[in-house]
């Protein structure tokens, strides 16, 4: 079976679809399942933020279908070759089955299709994306949906999602859970203590790892920060994560709180970083306004951190009991809940026990196996 597989997220490090897309083709080859994989990808970005694609092992050693044309001009000549049901299958040729990983499905006559949906906060949330995703998904969203030969949720939460808002047929669309990679482990003491020189982070740290964009609900965040240090805490706080888009609420709520000097911004931290960064910390938080799927929250877990997490969308689903779960939009909520977190040691032991055991419930060879047999079901 020849299968092309959409690896533009993961060639162009495009936050948590990166990893899913990353992290899925490893495992795929490490399976050895029966198929022959060939990568596509976009060759070209343009822009002051432009990148060239990067492949890291498995991806560099896989054959490759590119195409010149930078994101927005294929985007827009995908929703071209849909709305004039113009098929695109010579970009593919010998293709037997695509899988559409970022969100964009070209339109295909002759080749079987997949579809991973992982989230649909265009509809849920429009406010937290940029008005060209959003009329783009909206004008997209429910062809590519109905178009594909089966539809991967990386949840319940977003299955239910897609069958209420487009009236898919649930036996269309599979749950396949992401997994966690086996580099999120507990860290070596040594490991973490290089982290905090290198960071410059302290003993006693609160941390958020994520994009800085409205849908991360950081605002929140910050006041029940600012509460915590009213009320005697010692611990700083952590941001870590790219500036995204329309984070002028973030910045401005940091000012006015007069947080400035207290939060500690590093940025992005690349991957091989994170595990000792998981491990510095005493607490995760992840306050988000809605999640396909929340993958930092199980990263956390499998690092041993205790996380307090958002009780929406999907995250309740992911982290079961071994999280404590609040309203996002509760700043006093979200601060006793840290405040619990920090002042019980007992608490933290028993959150980082069934954190762990939760993380290991998600596997990629799991997933991979479960998309191995979304594959076959249509190719046969």
């Amino acid at each position: 079976m020849q299968v092309c597989l959409d690896a533009s997220p993961a060639v162009y490090g495009r936050g948590g679809i990166g990893r899913y897309t990353q992290e899925l083709i490893g495992a795929l080859v490490a399976l050895d399942g029966g198929i022959e994989l060939t990568l596509s990808y976009n060759r070209t970005r343009r822009g002051k933020d432009a990148t060239g694609p990067r492949l890291v092992p498995p991806l560099e050693d896989l054959p490759r279908l590119t195409t010149p044309l930078p994101d927005k001009p294929w985007r827009l000549s995908v929703l071209l070759a849909h709305l004039l049901r113009m098929p695109q299958d010579r970009l593919f040729a010998g293709v037997d089955l695509f899988h559409a990983t970022d969100h964009v499905l070209p339109y295909l006559a002759g080749v079987r299709t997949v579809f991973t949906l992982h989230d649909l906060t265009f509809r849920l949330c429009p406010e937290t994306h940029s008005p060209a995703n959003r009329w783009y998904l909206t004008l997209m969203m429910g062809r590519f949906l109905r178009a594909a030969g089966t539809v991967i949720a990386v949840s319940e939460c977003t299955r239910q999602d897609a069958v209420r808002l487009y009236g898919l047929e649930e036996s269309r669309v599979r749950v396949i859970y992401p997994g966690v990679g086996p580099q999120f482990r507990p860290a070596d003491p040594g490991k973490v203590a290089a982290i905090r020189r290198r960071y410059g982070l302290p003993e006693r740290l609160i941390l958020y790892v994520g994009t800085i964009e409205p849908r991360k609900n950081l605002p929140a965040l910050l006041r029940a920060y600012s509460a915590l240090r009213r009320r005697g805490c010692e611990h700083r706080l952590a941001i870590v994560g790219r500036e995204g888009w329309r984070s002028h609420g973030f910045w401005g709520t940091l000012k006015e709180l007069g947080l400035g000097g207290e939060v500690l911004m590093p940025g992005y931290v690349p991957d091989a970083d994170l595990p000792a960064l998981y491990g510095a910390a005493e607490v995760f938080v992840f306050p988000s306004l809605y999640e396909g799927f929340g993958l930092p929250v199980l990263e956390a877990m499998a690092c041993g951190t205790p996380v307090v997490c958002s009780a929406v969308s999907s995250l309740p689903e992911v982290a079961g009991e071994a999280a404590l779960l609040v309203p996002p939009e509760d700043a006093g909520a979200l601060a006793a809940a840290i405040e619990r977190v920090l002042g019980d040691p007992a608490l933290r032991a028993r959150l980082r026990a069934e954190g762990l055991a939760r993380a290991r419930r998600f596997t990629w060879e799991a997933a991979a196996r479960a998309t191995l047999e979304v594959y076959a079901g249509l190719c046969r």
